[in-house]
């Protein structure tokens, strides 16, 4: 059983609070944000550049220039993980551009002669999210607790499924990044079926997908959901508003009939940990309001050209 744990994703270090292991937690990384309770916890990561306050277009470039000249967006401190000696570090291998990979990881911690296991949670559906909790669950040695929360989870997702059986599909656009254009892949396109809507484009338990705004127009969705990777609300607010031509452009029908969205795609899309299942209630919530409720102040706000930013 561990006792020490270095949490190297956002998504890892959630699992472990809910999972109510927080005293086990030593290290996060330099984006680990919630839940407040473990921000005061040692930041075993840093990236080459510094976001805040970048627009979508001065992230991808910078992105594009650490890959280039340093075969990475992140570093690991190797020395302050070493000194906290955890037994289990909680890695992902899915995108090396959203959280730091598994492999420079590993890396270190042979490098280093250490004796912790690299743990790899590497979802890319909503079903492997619940899998990774029960992977930490069985590498903390608290399989139960896992099982515990895997079912509420899955009890929560079987009320939004109760309550959107049988009502109308809205076709759906879900914008991951805005410049240059992603459209979501992995668990989000799942997310999108399972809060009782159809994704346009966009494949579940594939890479999220660049695609020209060009292609997207025409596409003339139902419903317009916005939610940039790693931008929580206000920051996809005013993203959204630097390029409202080309969102209006691609979903006319939506904006104008008031069925277009900012979402905080940090804390509820982007991430695949636990609140993955808020995601999907929030989803719920904004295509079927008439069939599923929950809070939506500062989680979800309606959209539309020309509003302030």
């Amino acid at each position: 059983m561990c006792e020490r744990i270095v949490s190297m994703l956002a998504s890892g270090t959630e699992i472990v609070a809910a999972l109510g292991l927080e005293e086990r937690l030593v290290g996060i990384s330099h984006e680990c944000d919630y839940p407040p309770t473990v921000l005061d916890r040692a930041r075993v990561s840093r990236t080459r550049f510094d976001p805040t306050g970048m627009t979508s277009g001065e992230v991808d470039r910078a992105v594009r220039a650490a890959m280039a000249e340093h075969g990475g967006v992140y570093q690991v401190d190797g020395q302050l993980l070493e000194e906290l000696a955890p037994d289990v570090v909680l890695t992902q291998a899915v995108c090396e551009v959203c959280a730091v990979p598994t492999p420079g990881v590993r890396d270190e911690v042979a490098r280093r002669g250490m004796r912790a296991e690299v743990l790899s949670l590497d979802a890319h559906t909503l079903e492997e999210i619940l899998t990774t909790i029960g992977a930490v669950g069985r590498a903390a040695g608290v399989p139960e607790r896992a099982a515990g929360l895997v079912a509420e989870l899955r009890g929560r997702l079987g009320a939004v499924a109760a309550a959107v059986a049988g009502a109308p599909r809205p076709r759906v656009l879900a914008v991951e990044w805005l410049d240059p254009p992603f459209i979501p892949g992995h668990w989000v396109p799942e997310m999108v079926s399972a809060a009782g809507g159809e994704m346009l484009i966009g494949r579940a338990g594939t890479h999220s997908e660049e695609v020209p705004w060009e292609e997207l127009h025409g596409l003339d969705p139902d419903a317009l959901v916005i939610m940039p990777c790693g931008f929580d609300l206000a920051a996809t607010r005013q993203d959204a508003a630097r390029h409202a031509e080309p969102l209006a452009a691609a979903a006319p029908r939506a904006v104008a009939e008031g069925r277009a969205w900012l979402v905080d795609g940090s804390a509820y899309f982007n991430r695949s940990g636990p609140r993955a299942v808020d995601g999907v209630e929030i989803l719920a919530a904004l295509l079927h309001p008439d069939r599923f409720t929950t809070e939506l102040t500062s989680r979800a706000e309606a959209w539309r050209p020309g509003a302030p930013s």
